[in-house]
């Protein structure tokens, strides 16, 4: 899967988010639209193939701080419901140096159900 940004006319606003359930699919490509947005603005990267098993450190070389700015991208698009810094607090160091993609889609898909459910 090429990483590209989403059209911002097609890109749904976080209030779009609470009208469809969590999908494993969805959510995927929410967050690489995400990423890719984030590569290209910090790293001018714009093709960069990002998948569930591909990991943020290893494989898209992401930085502590990129992670505080995908923390807001994640915000920005999911509002409360997904909390990002709150996932990462609850992980060991060599735990986020290995995460992945699909932990995160994981995380947040289990965030909207929960958001849903209450």
């Amino acid at each position: 899967m090429k990483a590209t940004p989403h059209p911002a006319e097609s890109t749904p606003h976080p209030a779009d988010a609470t009208t469809r359930p969590a999908d494993a699919d969805l959510v995927l490509a929410d967050i690489t639209g995400l990423l890719a947005r984030l590569l290209e603005d910090e790293y001018g990267l714009d093709d960069v193939e990002i998948g569930m098993a591909t990991t943020f450190n290893r494989d898209l070389e992401l930085e502590s701080i990129d992670l505080v700015t995908l923390s807001g991208l994640l915000e920005e698009r999911y509002g409360g419901r997904v909390n990002f810094a709150e996932f990462l607090a609850g992980m060991e160091f060599d735990e986020i140096i290995g995460l992945t993609v699909g932990q995160l889609v994981e995380y947040v898909v289990t965030s909207l159900k929960a958001a849903e459910a209450s």
